[in-house]
C-alpha cells in the first residue's frame, strides 16, 4: 500500500473535461492539472511527480523523464504511445500503460454504423421494408427457390470494401477508427491532423497523410472529427460540400459546430452529397429549425441523425476508468494494459 501519489496530469482538453476527471481522481492524489504546459513548466512539475497521465497525447521524452526523478509511472489515456520514449522509460525502471478510452472506441464503432447505413441507404430501406406494401408482386412464402431479392429495386446500395476513406481530424477517435476499417481493405483510408504521425504508425493504422483540400475531393466517405477552436469554426461549409465527389457521403461525430449545417442539408436536398450521418450538431438538444430535419424526413435524401450517443452514453463510465492504475499503485496491485 501506498499512501499517497503525487500526480501530474497533462491534457489539451478544456477545463470541463479537466475538472470532470478531477472530480474522480483518488483522494490519496495531490493531482495537477496542465492544460498544453511548455517543456520547462511541465518539468518543474514533474520534479516531485510519482505519476505523469499524458491524456491521448504529447511527448514524454527521455529529458522529461529524467526530469522526474521520483516517477513510477507514466499513464497515457489513449491507445498509441509513438510520442513516449518507451526505452528511456525502461531504462528509468517507470512503467508505461496505454488504457484504452472506452468512449472513443464506442464513437469510431458509431461511425463504422453510420457509414455502413448510409452505404446502404439504410434510412429509405427501413421506410420501405415498415411500409410493407407489395410493390406490384404477389407476396409467396420464401424457400430455397422462392423470394423476391430486392422486390422494391433499389439502386445505388454500396459499401465500405474498396471505398476511399478520409478522416479529417486524426486523434484517439480517429486511430481507433482506422483500426476498424482494416478489416474493409482495400479501402483507401487517408487522414489530416496539424501533425503528422511517425511513418510507423501511419503504417500500423493502414492510412495515409494528405490535405485537407485532397481528403475532400477523393473521399466517398467524409469523416469528421475536428475539435472546436476558432478556425474550426463552421469550418466546413457550402464550398466543401461542393467540392466532394458527387454520391459521396458525409459522417459526422466532431464537434457539432464545425459544419454548416444549412449548406450540407441544401447539398443532399440537390443530390450531389449522397447522404450524411451525423451525431453532433451546432445546438444541442437538436432544435426543430434545425435545417438537416427537414431532407431526414424524407427517407429517400438518406439521412440519419442521432441524439449524440455516439460514445454509448452510460457505458462511457464517466472519467473513473482514468484512474483506475493509479488506483492499482496505490493498492500495490498489477497495472493494466503496461506496455513498459
Amino acid at each position: 500500500m501506498i499512501p499517497s501519489l503525487n500526480v501530474v496530469f497533462v491534457t489539451d482538453r478544456s477545463p470541463r473535461h479537466q475538472q470532470d476527471a478531477l472530480a474522480v481522481a483518488p483522494p490519496q492524489c495531490r493531482v495537477v492539472m496542465l492544460r498544453h504546459p511548455d517543456r520547462a513548466t511541465l518539468s518543474a512539475a514533474l520534479a516531485d511527480a510519482d505519476v505523469l497521465v499524458s491524456e491521448r497525447a504529447g511527448e514524454v521524452d527521455a529529458g522529461l523523464i529524467a526530469a522526474a526523478p521520483r516517477l513510477r509511472l507514466i499513464q497515457r489515456l489513449g491507445s498509441m504511445t509513438y510520442d513516449i520514449d518507451l526505452e528511456a522509460a525502461r531504462r528509468a525502471g517507470v512503467a508505461v500503460s496505454a488504457w484504452p478510452v472506452v468512449g472513443c472506441v464506442m464513437v469510431a464503432e458509431h461511425m463504422v454504423m453510420q457509414m455502413l447505413a448510409l452505404a446502404r441507404r439504410l434510412p429509405e430501406s427501413v421506410a420501405i421494408a415498415h411500409a410493407a406494401q407489395d410493390w406490384g408482386l404477389a407476396a409467396r412464402r420464401t424457400d430455397e427457390n422462392v423470394f423476391a431479392y430486392n422486390w422494391s429495386g433499389r439502386t445505388h446500395l454500396t459499401g465500405i470494401w474498396d471505398a476511399a476513406v478520409g478522416i479529417l481530424g486524426f486523434g484517439e477517435i480517429g486511430a481507433e477508427l482506422a483500426r476498424r476499417l482494416r478489416g474493409f481493405m482495400p479501402a483507401a483510408v487517408r487522414y489530416h491532423k496539424r501533425r503528422r504521425l511517425p511513418a510507423a504508425v501511419e503504417a500500423e493504422l493502414g492510412i495515409t497523410y494528405a490535405p485537407p483540400d485532397e481528403i475532400v475531393t477523393s473521399s466517398d466517405f467524409l469523416c469528421v472529427l475536428l475539435p472546436y477552436m476558432a478556425e474550426t469554426d463552421l469550418l466546413l461549409n457550402a464550398a466543401t460540400f461542393a467540392a466532394m465527389k458527387p454520391g459521396s457521403f458525409v459522417v459526422h461525430c466532431g464537434s457539432g459546430s464545425v459544419l454548416d449545417e444549412a449548406a450540407l442539408a441544401a447539398a443532399v436536398a440537390s443530390g450531389h452529397v449522397g447522404g450524411a450521418a451525423l451525431d453532433t450538431f451546432e445546438w444541442e438538444p437538436l432544435r426543430p429549425d434545425n435545417p438537416l430535419l427537414k431532407v431526414a424526413q424524407d427517407p429517400v435524401h438518406n439521412v440519419l441523425l442521432t441524439p449524440h450517443t455516439g460514445a454509448a452514453g452510460g457505458r462511457m463510465g464517466g472519467r473513473e476508468s482514468d484512474w483506475a492504475n493509479i488506483r492499482a499503485l496505490l493498492a500495490g496491485e498489477p497495472l493494466r494494459y503496461r506496455v513498459v
